[in-house]
């Protein structure tokens, strides 16, 4: 029988995938990328460490338990990203 993947889920996630990151020298990194609405900037209003501090301790505890991904990445929804329009 095949290993089972679980997936990431924590309370401050809104979403987990991995991703395979192509670095310009052709390597490939598996990534996971983690969405949430927690203010990840201290300039941001609402920011609280804490928090920021819990759902990457809970990021690293996955990579070291599941091996799926070699590094993670917290990131914003793409709603409650400021700054000028595409």
């Amino acid at each position: 029988m095949g290993q089972m993947l679980m997936s990431f889920s924590h309370p401050l996630a809104r979403g987990a995938k991995v991703w395979t990151a192509k670095a310009q020298d052709g390597s490939e990194q598996r990534v996971l990328v983690i969405v949430t609405t927690i203010p990840l900037e201290p300039n941001d209003k609402g920011y609280k460490r804490s928090l920021v501090e819990r759902l990457s301790r809970a990021a690293h505890d996955y990579l070291a338990d599941s091996k799926e991904a070699a590094s993670f990445v917290l990131l914003s929804r793409l709603r409650d990203w400021k700054g000028g329009k595409a």
